[in-house]
């Protein structure tokens, strides 16, 4: 008798050993997507499973009930920054991913919860959201997928593609201020014992027209670095123009041009085409010209200006200074056809 159970108790024993010691592939393999909105990291970690022939919805995965949205353990969603998922408000942070399908209309649960297995340990009061969304009809896709469409710079939508359907959410970030956020963050480590730092965190609120006042006082503090700088005057300029102080913009504005080199005047000039200030532009391109007499590409911009203020006979005689300057062959021939047109038109 002590026999039989002591061999009982060995095979027991190798059968539990049996069950743990080898790692095999999963009928369901791991999976993960990741998408970044901004600076906001958005990741799905999920088990995948395939259809192999059978009916999924309202059969593998039953109409009206809690599901885990994938396979085997917690379906997750995590994101670096808080967010807004269908219109409604989400925090930063990881958490369950579950789902109710229906025949119609879904409902999509992210739970605090988010290291129980699969769905079978939910509670409801531990929802952190939960938002509806409608099905679309889908080609078929054969495995589980989650993946990322409609991206744009601020939102983007995150689909789990399955048999037939594409169950969609809508991500929206506010990047804007997370940018900022992570401005402010960073220019109390490296990035603020240096010039460049504070006056791309000025730029950067400039050029999405946020936070005016704090740009001033970053783009100041890129000046204390760097005083006879003409892209941190300029953008000074800029941000004082915004302000609707338009004469210490302008101050600022020539003071800046002191500084500027033939590169620096050369591109100002195209900016300020580009914003319709072509009088100003023309000031900037002739300025160019006057510190850098031999410089062809000076004479070729001003005589674009000044083609594009419709003085035909001094846009002629710009491009003709550029070819006496020898420009490359490449850029020659370009002039000379220029010339030509301009010369026709007139």
């Amino acid at each position: 008798m002590k026999k039989i159970l002591a061999i009982c108790s060995f095979l027991l024993s190798l059968n539990a050993f049996a069950q743990s010691t080898l790692t095999m592939p999963e009928a369901s393999p791991k999976a993960s997507v990741t998408q970044r909105i901004g600076l906001t990291d958005i990741t799905v970690n999920y088990h995948s499973p395939a259809v192999k022939e059978r009916t999924v919805w309202g059969g593998l995965v039953p109409y009206n009930k809690i599901w885990r949205a994938g396979a085997n353990e917690n379906t997750t969603i995590s994101f670096t920054n808080d967010v807004s998922v269908n219109g409604k408000p989400l925090p930063a942070g990881t958490y369950g991913l579950h789902m109710i399908p229906t025949e119609k209309n879904w409902t999509i649960i992210f739970s605090k919860n988010y290291t129980s297995w699969g769905s079978y340990f939910y509670k409801q009061e531990e929802d952190a959201l939960r938002v509806e969304v409608t099905p679309k009809q889908h080609q078929h896709t054969e495995w589980l997928t989650y993946t990322f469409f409609d991206k744009s710079a601020n939102s983007a939508t995150l689909s789990l593609l399955w048999e037939k359907l594409d169950i969609p959410i809508t991500i929206d970030v506010d990047v804007t201020t997370v940018v900022v956020n992570n401005i402010k963050n960073e220019l109390r480590s490296t990035p603020g014992f240096t010039w460049q730092g504070y006056y791309e965190a000025a730029d950067y609120c400039y050029h999405n027209n946020i936070e005016t006042e704090q740009a001033l006082a970053w783009v100041e503090r890129a000046n204390s670095f760097s005083p006879n700088n003409f892209s941190g005057l300029k953008l000074k300029a800029n941000l004082l123009e915004v302000k609707g102080e338009k004469e210490e913009a302008e101050k600022v504005s020539k003071e800046a041009v002191q500084y500027a080199t033939e590169d620096e005047l050369n591109s100002y000039g195209y900016e300020l085409i580009t914003a319709n200030k072509l009088d100003k532009a023309l000031e900037i391109f002739k300025l160019n010209v006057k510190r850098n007499p031999k410089s062809w590409n000076a004479y070729d911009s001003y005589g674009e200006a000044l083609s594009k203020k419709g003085n035909t006979k001094e846009a002629i005689k710009a491009y003709n200074d550029a070819l006496k300057n020898t420009p490359p062959d490449t850029q020659m021939a370009r002039i000379k056809e220029t010339i030509k047109k301009l010369q026709e038109a007139k």
